[in-house]
């Protein structure tokens, strides 16, 4: 499913403590997630947005983390178990070809896709896959990291994603990227 992947001894940068002064999940998820929800979390990583999103959807939420690394997906059920949070974290691992998500359709609050997409060898399968997984009304927290995607490769990527009919509601302030809020219309 990438082309380009983050070597998985990355994740341990990318999970640090250090990456809060710029980034807080918290602040960036909060308008986005509420208690219940059921949140689709491609590329997590060693979980960074995921412990925070498995706390802020409460006991009655869900969280479904989809990695292509087994190295990130077993350190990210460490760290959930640690904090206590395993039960609401569902870790899948991505097939070659495919996220594996089709049994999702329709069942999905979020999709969190945070510097993922640029990863993928193609943005429009990537969006009609996720967007696939959406409710009708549903929301994708798109973001791309400003050093890695320049403005013009994020245009091309909401292009992707309105092609596979998830249209762009606002554009997203978040340190160091391109961010926009995608919607799923409905019906």
């Amino acid at each position: 499913m990438a082309q380009r992947v983050c070597p998985w001894w990355i994740g341990y940068l990318l999970a640090s403590p250090i990456r809060r002064l710029s980034q807080k999940p918290e602040e960036i998820m909060r308008p986005y997630v509420w208690s219940g929800m059921t949140v689709l979390e491609p590329g997590p990583g060693m979980g960074f947005f995921t412990i925070p999103l498995a706390q802020m959807i409460g006991e009655s939420g869900r969280v479904i983390a989809v990695d292509i690394q087994p190295r990130m997906l077993a350190t990210l059920r460490r760290r959930a178990a640690k904090e206590g949070l395993a039960q609401r974290i569902e870790t899948r691992l991505a097939l070659p070809d495919s996220l594996g998500v089709a049994d999702l359709a329709g069942s999905v609050d979020l999709v969190l896709a945070f510097a993922v997409v640029h990863e993928m060898p193609s943005a429009e399968e990537f969006f009609h896959e996720v967007g696939g997984t959406l409710k009708p009304g549903g929301r994708a927290l798109f973001v791309e990291p400003a050093g890695h995607v320049k403005e013009e490769r994020f245009a091309e990527e909401l292009a992707a994603a309105r092609a596979c009919g998830l249209v762009e509601a606002e554009r997203l302030q978040v340190p160091r990227s391109h961010a926009a809020l995608l919607l799923k219309q409905r019906g």
